[in-house]
């Protein structure tokens, strides 16, 4: 039977890599954003990307709802 030492740091690698992962998600949601925002917005697309920086979620949602021009 494994020790539980063995098992509590398999856990903290997969949460490691979990959270690694999360940040690269992070980072690629803002540079998407201010790319498109360059192309595609009338706003500054460093504060899109400062948006999305603070509140992923909500930033993108709103991003996408009222930071797009529709023309």
């Amino acid at each position: 039977m494994p020790s539980s030492i063995l098992l509590q740091e398999g856990a903290m690698a997969i949460v490691f890599l979990f959270g690694l992962l999360m940040l690269a998600v992070q980072i690629a949601l803002i540079v998407w954003t201010y790319s498109d925002a360059q192309r595609n917005s009338s706003h500054p697309a460093f504060l899109w990307a400062i948006v999305i920086f603070f509140a992923p979620l909500l930033g993108i949602v709103l991003y996408l709802l009222l930071g797009r021009d529709l023309v």
